[in-house]
């Protein structure tokens, strides 16, 4: 049986590699990203982009050094003109506020490329009942298949 692919968006190895945070629910979030990416992982071929490596590659330098260690390996997926188009109609059907237009890219790139699965804890513009919503209805017009988008949690068992 072949594996199913997955998008790894940044916020997934943001807390893979994070220091243990006092917050309970980044706690918990931690604990099973590690879980995930060791056991569940393994299972399925993931792919990241250059906006993954971008977003990984900000902050602190020790911290960006960790992210990009862990997912160096990866497949990098392209971002060309039908990923930006697309990018942009989500951008617009989605209504996010500029700063968050990088999460339109993270969808587009993992639709446009046809991945089964889109892995983020980004529940507010990405892993969020109303995006899935209109993702769904946008692609359907499109003719194109929308990812399962959802949390490392949601994959645990595989």
């Amino acid at each position: 049986m072949s594996k199913n692919s997955v998008y790894l968006e940044t916020t997934v190895v943001s807390y893979l590699t994070a220091r243990p945070s006092r917050d309970l629910i980044a706690t918990a979030h931690q604990q099973i990203t590690r879980k995930w990416w060791n056991k569940a992982l393994p299972h399925y071929n993931a792919f990241i982009s250059s906006l993954v490596l971008e977003e990984a590659a900000n902050g602190d330098s020790h911290a960006a050094q960790r992210r990009l260690d862990k997912i160096r390996h990866f497949p990098t997926l392209e971002i060309d003109k039908e990923v930006q188009d697309l990018a942009m109609l989500y951008f617009s059907a989605l209504q996010l506020p500029e700063k968050a237009r990088a999460d339109a890219y993270h969808l587009a790139l993992a639709t446009w490329h046809g991945l089964d699965f889109l892995v983020s804890w980004n529940c507010t513009h990405i892993t969020n009942g109303h995006v899935r919503l209109i993702l769904d209805k946008i692609n359907n017009q499109q003719g194109m298949k929308t990812p399962i988008i959802c949390t490392p949690e949601e994959l645990l068992e595989v």
